[in-house]
C-alpha cells in the first residue's frame, strides 16, 4: 500500500481513484464493511484510496471531548494494507484544514489529487468548515464535477451499530472477548520495552513492561491472557503471555496505568523492542495484596489459568 502524507506527496497524475474518507479508528468491523464496499466500487479500473486523518479532529476541535484513540497511526496504516486498500492519503488536521470550505475540500482534496470518481461515505457524513458539508452537497458536486457518491450502509450487531465508541465501552469495563468479535481481532497495545522497577522478576514471574507513551487503548485493570508479538525480531516472533495491566497496589511509588506481559515459559531479552501486547481473555481485576507472599501465590494461579487458556484448542 502506497502511503500519502498529505494531498502534495501525491504524484502527478495519480489515479483514477475510489476514494472513502473517515477516522477509521480500530479499522473494526463495520469499517472492514466500508473497506470492501470501497474495493467493490473500485472494480477493475479505479485504485480504491483511503483519505483519514493523523489524529483525531476532536484533538484540535473539542480536546475536551476527544477520546482515547483505538490504535496508533502506524497500527492503522498496517490494518488498512491488510484489508487491500492500495493507498491511503493522509490529512493533518490543522487550523487550516478544518477551516477549509467543503467545495474546497473536494477540488482540492479529491479530485485534483486523486482523481477521483467515485465516492463513498455513510448517510451522517459532514465534512468541511463547521461541518458544513453533507451528502447532498456532495451529490450536486458529484452531478457537476462528474463523480459518483455511493451511501454507505451501517453495520449493526444486536440492533446496535457497530463504532469505535462502542469498542472503547467494552475495553474501559475489561470485556475483552466482546471487544476483539467487534474489532475482528484481538485488542493491542503497542510499543517499546523499558526498564521497570524488576518486582517480576524478584518475585518470580519477569515481565516486560511497556513505556507510558504507547499506542491502543489499555483496557481496565486487571490481569489478561493474551500474547506478546515482538516486532523487533526477525522473523516476528509471538509467545503467549499472562498480562497485567494496573498500578500495581500491593506496591508504593508505582507508575499509574503499567502494561507489564510476563511470557510463559522463556526467558527473553527485550529491552529496547517494539511488541504488541494482545489481549484475549481477561482473568480477573486488581487486588491490593497484603504481603509478597499471597501476590505471589495468586500470580501463580493467575499464570496457571493462562496457560489453560492458550493451550486450549481453539
Amino acid at each position: 500500500m502506497r502511503v500519502f502524507t498529505g494531498v502534495e506527496s501525491v504524484p502527478e497524475g495519480f489515479g483514477p481513484s475510489a476514494v472513502t474518507i473517515g477516522k477509521f479508528d480500530g479499522l473494526h468491523t463495520g469499517h472492514r464493511v466500508v473497506i470492501d464496499d470501497l474495493l467493490e466500487l473500485a472494480g477493475d479500473d479505479l485504485l480504491p484510496v483511503v483519505v483519514t486523518f493523523d489524529r483525531n479532529p476532536l484533538e484540535l476541535l473539542r480536546p475536551d471531548r476527544c477520546p482515547a484513540p483505538l490504535v496508533g497511526l502506524d497500527q492503522k496504516l498496517e490494518l488498512l494494507e491488510s484489508v487491500g486498500v492500495a493507498a491511503t492519503v493522509v490529512l493533518r488536521f490543522d487550523d487550516a484544514l478544518a477551516a477549509l470550505e467543503p467545495e474546497a475540500f473536494v477540488d482540492r482534496i479529491l479530485l485534483g489529487p486523486l482523481g477521483m470518481r467515485r465516492l463513498l461515505v455513510g448517510d451522517d457524513f459532514r465534512f468541511g468548515h463547521r461541518g458544513r458539508g453533507d451528502v447532498a452537497l456532495l451529490e450536486r458536486m458529484g452531478a457537476e464535477r462528474g463523480f459518483v457518491v455511493r451511501v454507505q450502509r451501517q453495520v449493526t450487531v444486536e440492533s446496535r451499530r457497530v463504532s469505535s465508541t462502542w469498542i472503547r465501552e467494552l475495553l474501559g469495563a475489561g470485556a475483552i472477548e466482546e471487544a476483539a468479535r467487534l474489532l475482528g481481532r484481538a485488542p493491542a497495545v503497542r510499543g517499546e520495552v523499558v526498564h521497570g522497577a524488576h518486582r517480576g522478576r524478584e518475585l518470580g514471574f519477569p515481565t516486560a513492561n511497556l513505556a507510558q507513551q504507547s499506542d491502543g487503548m489499555i483496557p481496565a485493570d486487571g490481569v489478561y491472557a493474551g500474547r506478546l508479538v515482538d516486532r523487533s525480531a526477525d522473523p516476528v516472533a509471538t509467545y503467549p503471555a499472562a498480562i497485567s495491566v494496573g498500578s500495581n497496589p500491593t506496591f508504593e511509588g508505582v507508575p499509574p496505568r503499567q502494561v507489564e506481559a510476563h511470557v510463559l515459559d522463556r526467558t527473553l531479552d527485550l529491552y529496547g523492542h517494539l511488541v504488541d501486547v494482545e489481549f484475549t481473555h481477561r482473568i480477573r481485576g486488581q487486588v491490593a495484596y497484603e504481603g509478597v507472599d499471597p501476590l505471589i501465590a495468586q500470580i501463580a494461579v493467575d499464570v496457571g489459568q493462562v496457560r489453560a487458556l492458550v493451550d486450549r484448542p481453539q
